[in-house]
């Protein structure tokens, strides 16, 4: 078993340090990455180091460079959520190990743009205060897959999304301007809404819980997954 401080994780917004705590006690959890904080964490004795949340914008993002230049020397690095899973689709073929639905929607092609998963949060709690795309084109096509919605109307949502800047993407402005635009009516709108509330999954969170419990797998370390998450994880 690895000791914890060999154990690095960069969350936040995604998975809370005190929910990470919850799943894996054996780490030591670090805010969003930034440039350099991996190879320092490296550089201070971290064998494992998972990469979720990290800063696109607020500061200088963490490089594949970087992270390549710590695989070559050694590090294990797991990535999903967010950035991690954006890096992970770049660097999985020189041995970055990507996990969760993210991960594999970079991979496939599906999602191209670190617009994707951008989002702003609370620079002092990590609280996230927008809604990040790739939730809301999750959630949406799944209301569509459930026939609630139909598939053309679920892309025009997406797309209105799209259009708005990360930092004012909600739930809430997106039926807002698709009412504006015509394409639902107050009551359609009020509908949406009390279902998507009910109904929408944190694809970003379930993918951070994938990297603990890849992590724990690769460093043979106890990780508690609550039913409620499991429950999740099957919708």
């Amino acid at each position: 078993m690895l000791e914890k401080q060999k154990i690095v994780v960069f969350t936040g917004p995604s998975l809370s340090h005190r929910e990470a705590r919850t799943i894996l006690e054996h780490a030591t959890y670090m805010p969003p990455i930034k440039r350099g904080d991996a190879t320092k964490a490296f550089e201070s004795g971290a064998k494992i180091i998972g990469v979720i949340d990290g800063v696109f914008f607020q500061d200088v993002a963490v490089s594949p460079r970087e992270l390549l230049n710590l695989l070559d020397r050694g590090a294990i690095i797991v990535g999903g959520g967010s950035i991690g899973a954006l890096r992970a689709a770049e660097l999985d073929e020189f041995g970055m190990i990507g996990v969760g639905e993210i991960y594999r929607m970079y991979k496939r092609g599906e999602v191209l743009s670190d617009d994707e998963v951008a989002l702003i949060f609370d620079p002092y709690t990590f609280e996230p205060l927008s809604e990040p795309l790739i939730n809301i084109r999750y959630n949406v096509r799944k209301l569509a897959n459930e026939g609630v919605i139909d598939h053309m109307m679920a892309e025009k949502l997406i797309q209105i999304a799209k259009n708005l800047h990360y930092s004012q993407r909600s739930y809430e402005k997106v039926l807002a301007e698709a009412l504006k635009q015509g394409f639902l009516s107050p009551a359609e709108r009020d509908h949406l809404l009390r279902l998507i509330i009910e109904r929408r999954v944190d694809l970003k969170k379930l993918d951070a819980i994938e990297v603990l419990r890849k992590i724990a797998e690769l460093a043979h370390v106890y990780v508690k997954i609550s039913s409620s998450y499991t429950a999740l994880q099957q919708r």
